[in-house]
Formats: structure tokens, sequence, C-alpha cells
């Protein structure tokens, strides 16, 4: 029961932007853009879209601190440079990224709410212009309501 209560305590105490300083090396707000722009169209709309809930989810201040964890984590090995599945693998160099993504964005759905989407929204079109259709790919639960 201490074991549970020391980790409940880290959590309450947790501050993820404290987390990363000093590990820009492995995971920054820079070299996350930095790798979307370079491979989000390889990574295509989907995974591209689905990392940017994860990114603006773990920017929120509504999000709860356990939730931050698991999101730094999936973006954290979006970002580093070693994968199971090396990223330079045409067709597959992704699938690992992609899993990881997919498993932490059903973990936290529920603090996905619109001004997340609506952020991720903005930034895919930003990155994909004209040729971004989210009608297409996005599943239901993960697309913006309305455009605001």
């Amino acid at each position: 029961m201490s074991k549970e209560n020391d980790y409940n305590k880290q959590l309450e105490n947790f501050d993820s932007a404290e987390a990363i300083k000093g590990k820009e090396k492995h995971f920054s707000e820079n070299k996350y853009v930095a790798k979307l722009f370079k491979y989000a169209k390889k990574m295509g709309v989907k995974i591209s879209y689905y990392s940017l809930l994860l990114f603006y989810g773990f920017k929120s201040p509504n999000t709860p601190k356990s939730t931050k964890v698991t999101i730094a984590g999936a973006l954290g090995y979006l970002v580093l440079p070693i994968d199971v599945v090396p990223d330079f693998i045409p067709l597959i160099g992704f699938a690992d990224d992609t899993m990881v993504m997919i498993y932490a964005l059903y973990k936290i759905k529920a603090y996905i709410d619109e001004s997340i989407k609506q952020q991720a929204h903005e930034r895919m079109k930003k990155i994909f212009g004209e040729n971004y259709d989210e009608n297409n790919e996005i599943e239901k639960s993960f697309k913006l309501e309305k455009e605001v």
C-alpha cells in the first residue's frame, strides 16, 4: 500500500514541463515539431493528426498529470531515433510508432476535447495544406465537431 501512496504522491507533484527539462536531447517540443514536419507526409494524415492530438493534450492544463505521463512516453517514442522498426523502411517504418500513438490515444481519449482537436486540425492544415482531408482517415470520435 505504501508503494501506491508513494506513486500517488509523485503524481500529485508531477510537473510535466519540469519533467522534460534537461532531457531536451531526447524529447523537446522543437524535436517533436521537426520530426513531424520531416515525416508527416510519410506517416500520413491519420498518424500525424493523432500525434498532434497527443501533443496538444500534453500541453493542455486540463489533462491530468497521470495522463501526461502516458502521452510523454508515446511522443518520446516517436521522437527517439531508435525504434523497433526503423522509420526509413518503406511502408512499415512507422508501424511501431503508429501502434504506440494509437494505444496512447485510446488510453487518454476522455481528455481529448474540442479545443485540442481544433489545435491539431489547424496545425494539420498548415502541414498538409489542400491535401489535408480529415474526413477520409480520422476516426469519428477524434474528428473536430465543428471548425471555429
